[in-house]
Parts: C-alpha cells; sequence; structure tokens
C-alpha cells in the first residue's frame, strides 16, 4: 500500500507546465518547417502523386493516396495545424488533425518510412492529450482554457520518456558485433566523406570508423541518463548538439538532428524554462497559480502505462525470429534501429503465362519510380508486394492465372553480393504475415575476423 502511494504521488504531484510549453512551441515549429519543405522540395508530387502504384504497411493496405488536390490541401492542414500546436491556438484541434494527417501521408507508402516519421507520429498522437496549452499559449491569453501554472509530473514526464527511448534502443541496437567489432557499415560510409572539414581526413582510417561506432552505441545508450541529472545536463546537450551536427552534415537524414536537439531541451529544469518564456515572451504567461488536477486520473494513468508497456516491449519483437535480423527484416521496423547498415539489392522479375508457358523479363522502371525500385529490391514483404502487384496487373492483361519469380541478389554490410532465395519460387503464391520469412535464403556469414579493419594497419 505504501508503494503504491509513493508510486501514485511520484507520478502525480504538480510540476511546472513550463517545460512542456517550450515543447509544443518547439515540436509545432519543427514540423511546421518539415511540412514546408516537404512541400517546396516537391516531395507531395514525387512520393504520392507520381508513383503508379504503392507499397503498403501490413495492416494498412485500404490506405491509399487521395486526389492530388486534397494531398496539397492536407498539407495546408498540416502546416495551420503545426503553426497552431506551436502558438497553443485552437490547441486540441490542431493536434488531432496534424496527427490525423502527417500519420496519413506517412501510411501511404512504405519505402519513405523513416524512424523519425514514426516518432513524429507517436509524439503528435502523445500530444493530443497533454495539457500543454494551459499557459503560455494563445488559448490561456484569449480564455478558451483556464491558465494553470502546473500540470501533473507524468505529463511533462511520458515526453522525456518518447525522447528516452529513442535514443536508449537506438543504442541498445548497435550493440551488436557487425557495429562494434567490426565496424560496419561505418568503414564503408565514412571515407565517402573524407571532404568534410577537419575530420574529414581522419574518415580514411579504419581506426576512425571503430571510434565513430563505439561512441555513437555509448552516446545513444547513455546520454537519456545524462540529460535526466542537473549536474551533467548542459556538458550532455553540448554533446547532443556536436553529435547531431556531424549526422546531419554526413548523412542525408532530414529534419531528424535538428527535432532532437531542439526536443531535448524538455530535459532541462522547470526554471530554466520558465526563465527562458520570461526573457523572450515574456507576456505569454498567464498569471495564475492553479492546479488542476487530471480528469479520471485512474483510467488515464491505465491507458498511459499500457501505452508505455507496449512502446518498451514492442521493438523486442525481433526475438521471436530467426535468423539474421539485418537480411530478413523480421521486425526491423518501428524498433528505432538508426543507420545500422549498408544494404542493397538488383531484383530481377520474370512473369509467366501459366498456360502457354510463355515468360518475359519486367522492367521494374514500367512501374516503380527510382527510390521506390531501390527499397522494393532489398526488402522481403516489398518483393512479395511487388510480384503480387505484377500479377494482377498482367492477369487483367488476359494472362492465364501468372507465374511471378524472381532473381534478387542482396549485399549486407559488405558481403558479397548473394542469392536473396530461390529464383524459381512463384512469389504470387506466397503470402506477406507476422510469421517468419522462411522462404529467404540465410544470410552469408562475414568472411573477415573482428577489427580485422585495425589489424590490416599493422
Amino acid at each position: 500500500m505504501q508503494l503504491k502511494k509513493s508510486l501514485w504521488h511520484a507520478i502525480s504531484r504538480p510540476v511546472s507546465v513550463a517545460p512542456l510549453a517550450t515543447f509544443r512551441f518547439i515540436f509545432g515549429v519543427a514540423m511546421f518547417i518539415s511540412t514546408l519543405r516537404f512541400l517546396w522540395m516537391g516531395w507531395v508530387y514525387d512520393h504520392y502523386i507520381a508513383p503508379k502504384l504503392h507499397f503498403h504497411y501490413f495492416g494498412f493496405e485500404w490506405i491509399e493516396p487521395a486526389p492530388a488536390w486534397a494531398l496539397y490541401a492536407i498539407h495546408g492542414l498540416m502546416l495551420l495545424a503545426a503553426l497552431g500546436m506551436a502558438l497553443g491556438y485552437r490547441y486540441r484541434l490542431s493536434a488531432v488533425l496534424f496527427f490525423l494527417c502527417f500519420t496519413y501521408t506517412e501510411l501511404i507508402d512504405i519505402t519513405y518510412y523513416l524512424n523519425h516519421y514514426y516518432f513524429v507520429s507517436l509524439v503528435s498522437f502523445v500530444m493530443i492529450f497533454l495539457p500543454a496549452h494551459y499557459n503560455y499559449s494563445l488559448d490561456a491569453r484569449l480564455g478558451k482554457v483556464q491558465a494553470v501554472r502546473y500540470v501533473e509530473r507524468w505529463q511533462v514526464g511520458i515526453v522525456r520518456f518518447l525522447l528516452a527511448m529513442v535514443y536508449f534502443y537506438a543504442g541498445v541496437a548497435k550493440i551488436n558485433d557487425e557495429w562494434l567489432l567490426h565496424a560496419l557499415p561505418l568503414r564503408i560510409w565514412l571515407p565517402a566523406h573524407n571532404d568534410m572539414p577537419l575530420l574529414g581526413p581522419a574518415f580514411n582510417y579504419p581506426l576512425t570508423a571503430y571510434v565513430f561506432s563505439w561512441a555513437g552505441m555509448l552516446y545513444d545508450t547513455l546520454i537519456p541518463f545524462f540529460l535526466l541529472n542537473r549536474r551533467t545536463r548542459p556538458f550532455a546537450y553540448i554533446v547532443v548538439l556536436f553529435f547531431h551536427g556531424v549526422t546531419g552534415y554526413l548523412f542525408q537524414i532530414g529534419m531528424f538532428p535538428l527535432i532532437m536537439s531542439a526536443s531535448v531541451l524538455v530535459f532541462f529544469s522547470s526554471e530554466w524554462h520558465e526563465r527562458l518564456w520570461q526573457r523572450y515572451l515574456p507576456g505569454w504567461q498567464v498569471a495564475t497559480q492553479a492546479f488542476r488536477p487530471a480528469s479520471f486520473p485512474r483510467l488515464q494513468y491505465a491507458f498511459w502505462a499500457l501505452f508505455v508497456c507496449f512502446q518498451v516491449l514492442f521493438p523486442w519483437r525481433y526475438l521471436l525470429y530467426p535468423g539474421n535480423l539485418f537480411w530478413n527484416e523480421d521486425g526491423f521496423r518501428f524498433s528505432w534501429r538508426v543507420m545500422l547498415i549498408e544494404k542493397a539489392g538488383t531484383a530481377t522479375f520474370f512473369v509467366r503465362d501459366r498456360q502457354s508457358g510463355h515468360e518475359w523479363v519486367i522492367d521494374n522502371r514500367e512501374f516503380l519510380n527510382t527510390h521506390q525500385e531501390k527499397q522494393m529490391a532489398m526488402q522481403p514483404d516489398l518483393i512479395l508486394q511487388f510480384a503480387h502487384y505484377l500479377h494482377d496487373y498482367y492477369e487483367k492483361q488476359g494472362v492465364a492465372d501468372p507465374i511471378v519469380r524472381a532473381e534478387v541478389y542482396v549485399t549486407l554490410n559488405g558481403r558479397p553480393s548473394s542469392l536473396y532465395f530461390s529464383p524459381d519460387l512463384d512469389l504470387s503464391r506466397l503470402e506477406d504475415s507476422w510469421a517468419p520469412r522462411r522462404w529467404l535464403y540465410p544470410a552469408p556469414p562475414l568472411q573477415e575476423p573482428p577489427f580485422q579493419g585495425i589489424l590490416n594497419i599493422f
């Protein structure tokens, strides 16, 4: 009973709303910039309108792209919703609209999956339910909500949890022999960036890849704990800025470095955030000392406890599957495996008329854009999706129950290109599921011993 009371007090005690308000503002601004960038780069057309087909997430096959005018309208709505979240104006409505619009566009085509897209969907969902507009917002200033100075501790803590989870799981995922003992794939990637100022010349040496691999693992695994500690927090944030600055320069990872660098400010103390608002936007704090406890607290605590448990456990589902995770990709997505592999494939598809026996080679570019073809050729579920599409397409053209097979060669972290599965397999007869992909050949082993990159120096 005493433990229950202590836990209840720990999660429900009042804390300043300022960190939550800062995160709301930062997240909204980042999403506004990101959406504006997406429109400016022409990606609405390139990703959703131009392609002849779209690859679906398992269980979301019913998601299809809206007409072109509607897709542009949806992104315009996302801009307004992101701005509404940042300013705390019609906040609940803005958060709901942003979550629905962003997640819908994310689900249109799985070939554009990124870990930080998944992160944005999770955060925007959580933000719907948080009182991030109870102060330092237009809603509070205009009297649309009763302004408060304090919220319950868990309401700030769950945002910190999501950020810590991304880092920690990204670090745990790097604790594997290829990352730590072979410095792969950094030994492949870094020499291509040897023109970077200051650090560039060092990228030619294998030792640098090992240093970066171990430093990356330690950074991701430990940085949440250093950010949580008041004494180490300022130094940890300097490391955050350096880390994301370097990775953002080296790799094409979009808005992720900016989003994470700004978002981790939520780890700073309530006093720090209050001073921040008082210094830069002094008129935004509505004077009040009120504290509003959460409505239906037991129901809320139960819901968020289940949410947290799911987020903790779901990334570990890969342990239920045999074989090499990076090769089979069973349980790879949605588990915070950030930039862990260098993988590429080539896929040649053949379609055969089952009655006549006539067979011909498919030109993938007739159906797919360059990005879709690249992603499809190395991911088994996308290979199956394309095979089913070809079966249905040619069946409509009058081909009798087409047989669809493929010769797919995949290379992983510098391994020689190897056959992915039997080229005689009729892929149109296979269905994707949660079951292990036993139709794939086993991953070829790495031929070199551990630390060979360093040993070659001597």
